[in-house]
């Protein structure tokens, strides 16, 4: 049985996390989903994997809007953390970014680009 449940230890939420995630991170894209990643390394160390989301206030003026697309994110994930986890890594920290002004019709959309942009990273 795999695990589908996305606890708080998981969360990336520090602001220190996340501002070193911008600064060394790597950035992947496919179709309206982007991704930033910093994988353990010597010299800098990753405790354990952190997920977090982030949808722009530029391209989804109401909230409500906001909060749907990232609760599709971050179903995505927890649906599919073993299929991230084998193509980035345990010891990663990741954000994922919804970069298209258009609401998603289905999560089924958001889950086939997921599944692409983890694919495209185990090449």
């Amino acid at each position: 049985m795999q695990n589908t449940k996305y606890p708080r230890a998981e969360k990336l939420k520090m602001n220190t996390e996340i501002g070193l995630l911008f600064e060394k991170g790597k950035w992947r894209t496919s179709g309206n989903l982007r991704i930033i990643i910093l994988k353990d390394k010597p010299t800098l160390p990753v405790q354990s994997g952190r997920f977090g989301v982030s949808v722009s206030k530029r391209y989804f003026k109401k909230a409500v809007h906001r909060n749907r697309v990232k609760r599709l994110l971050r179903e995505c994930y927890r649906l599919n953390k073993d299929l991230f986890k084998n193509a980035f890594g345990e010891k990663t920290i990741a954000m994922l970014f919804w970069v298209s002004p258009e609401m998603p019709q289905k999560f089924q959309d958001v889950e086939a680009q997921f599944i692409k942009l983890c694919e495209a990273q185990k090449k």
